[in-house]
């Protein structure tokens, strides 16, 4: 069963906090990150996104971009923008998109849960990524990002978590630019803490990782690395919970620099052997199971599976499992995504103008428009022990850095 805490989180004065709020370090350039922050001293993205109050030239993974971060994140409390909670707490989080809420609940989740795989994962993690978060835990003392995580609902979990946003008033509402609503609650009494603490520990076996599995690594590997010298709070690491039920995916696209030394023509004959294509006149977003678009040289295709290679394990079924065995590996040879710097990953919520963008600039060659993962097919293949290729799954609404970090000083 799984095992959460209470923390006290390092969280901005209330009169602070739209400005703070900031959008995940990993969802934006280091280009958009210095437009978002223009004019805005107190976005969480000086410590983030530090380079942005470096020079232009300066290596992002460089150890003066990690000071920096420190630095800044001195600063915000000595400047008062953020300050310690005085007692652990659990905070209830609400996020409202197009209409439609979710609410997780904010909490520290136990490094020994994922390293004994009772927090599952769905994907391996990018090298370069990882040593960026833990580069950035270790200098900042300080867990920036959190990890979004799933759950199968508990009723009793529900039900005593609306009990709080009811009963209590909000500490921050905020609407952000995007149009998106984020209201946290401060969940501080005893008897609620335990009631909550021990419905985890009795009704909920495992945890899923929706998106995180970056920053959840690097925690666990930061209190391996600290050894001895690790504090009783490297032993959580900062997390928001969400009953599976409210929770929506969105496609994660794919776009490549080159055809493997193919002409257009040839890549598209090679296509044919296992897809049944055919052009359309706008923008292919797939609209069922096994259905693909594709954009090459300003034109867009339809592209449905063969069934003959449509497996039916919890993996093979999967549409980015079909593009990487019969699209990534054969044809362009990139056999891994991870460490491969011929593709890159574009989430949905960007739409497929932006895959546009990236081929017609000539930066890319070709762009891959996929069907969404779901819910019960990421379960599935955590369960099995199985992994997806990275960048399977894309979730919106996100979480706003900086309004609860958690200090592992």
């Amino acid at each position: 069963m799984i095992t959460i805490s209470p923390f006290a989180a390092l969280r901005p004065e209330v009169e602070h906090a739209k400005e703070v709020a900031s959008r995940p370090y990993d969802v934006m350039s280091t280009a958009e990150a210095k437009i978002e922050t223009q004019g805005n001293s107190k976005s969480f993205l000086h410590i983030t996104r530090s380079e942005i109050d470096l020079p232009d030239n300066i290596d992002v993974h460089s150890q003066a971009v990690y000071e920096k971060a420190k630095e800044n994140l001195t600063a915000f409390i000595s400047r008062n923008i953020l300050f310690v909670e005085n007692k652990p707490c659990y905070y209830i989080y609400e996020l409202t998109m197009n209409g439609k809420t979710q609410t997780g609940l904010v909490c520290g989740s136990s490094v020994n849960d994922y390293e004994n795989g009772l927090i599952k994962k769905h994907e391996f993690t990018r090298p370069e990524k990882e040593l960026d978060r833990i580069t950035h835990i270790k200098t900042t003392l300080a867990q920036t990002g959190n990890v979004f995580i799933a759950y199968q609902n508990v009723t009793e979990i529900d039900l005593l978590i609306e009990t709080c946003k009811t009963d209590k008033t909000p500490q921050y509402s905020i609407l952000a630019d995007d149009g998106i609503s984020h209201k946290i609650w401060v969940v501080n009494d005893e008897e609620t803490i335990e009631q909550i603490t021990t419905l985890f520990k009795q009704k909920v076996p495992a945890t899923y990782i929706a998106d995180g599995h970056h920053r959840a690594a690097s925690a666990a590997k930061v209190r391996a690395a600290l050894g001895a010298n690790a504090t009783t709070n490297a032993n959580i690491f900062l997390t928001t919970l969400f009953p599976a039920n409210q929770l929506h995916i969105m496609d994660y696209n794919r776009v490549v620099k080159d055809l493997n030394g193919f002409s257009n023509e040839d890549f598209i004959t090679k296509i044919k052997t296992n897809f049944s294509i055919e052009k359309v006149v706008e923008a292919y977003k797939p609209e069922a199971m096994h259905q693909f678009g594709l954009y090459l040289n300003k034109q867009w295709y339809k592209l449905v599976a063969n069934q003959n290679i449509i497996k039916t394990d919890v993996l093979g079924i999967l549409d980015v499992n079909i593009m990487q065995e019969n699209i990534l590996t054969p044809i362009l040879n990139i056999t891994d995504q991870r460490t491969d710097k011929r593709i890159d990953f574009v989430g949905g919520i960007r739409g497929l103008n932006a895959l546009e963008k990236r081929v017609d600039s000539g930066e890319m060659a070709l762009a891959i428009s996929l069907y969404p993962v779901s819910i019960a097919q990421l379960f599935a293949v955590a369960d099995s022990g199985d992994v997806m290729p990275p960048k399977s799954t894309w979730f919106e609404p996100k979480l706003r850095d900086g309004l609860l970090t958690h200090l592992i000083a």
